[in-house]
């Protein structure tokens, strides 16, 4: 037959225990994710990053060659200048949206390369908009070693 009244409340307090449960576990999981995603911010510095660079192409960060770099169009319309100005070490402008671009050089904005997943994202993406491909890690340590020079 049919369950008796007690039954039911039993199977409900059974139900909204393991619901709770699950609940507990995905906030506790979400906790954790976000004290992750805390702790990857920050994760780096400028400095770092050069070295890795300059240690995945195998040769010495050249400050001049990242300089004319960041200067050049590359055979396109933008070069790196173009958003984030001649001195990186001011805001820039976005050359499509205007949007505002905090100082790129360290020595100007203290959060410049301290995110390796945010550095990793933004030079896979301005490397495309400004030279059709991604950057080689040469490159990408010589514009590290250009920008860690200014403001000293």
């Amino acid at each position: 037959g049919r369950p008796t009244r007690r039954a039911c409340v039993r199977r409900a307090a059974a139900v909204a225990a393991g619901v709770a449960a699950a609940l507990v576990l995905v906030l506790v999981l979400g906790v954790a994710a976000s004290g992750a995603a805390v702790a990857a911010a920050g994760d780096t510095s400028a400095a770092r990053q050069l070295e890795r660079f300059a240690a995945q192409s195998g040769a010495a960060a050249q400050p001049s060659r990242g300089r004319a770099f960041f200067t050049s169009t590359h055979g396109r319309e933008w070069s790196c200048a173009s958003c984030h100005g001649e001195s990186p070490t001011s805001a820039g402008r976005h050359a499509a949206t205007g949007k505002a671009i905090d100082p790129l050089a360290p020595a100007a904005n203290a959060a410049a390369f301290t995110d390796s997943a945010k550095v990793d994202k933004w030079f896979r993406r301005n490397c495309r908009d400004v030279t059709g491909r991604e950057c080689t890690a040469a490159e990408k340590a010589d514009v590290m070693a250009w920008l860690l020079s200014l403001g000293r």
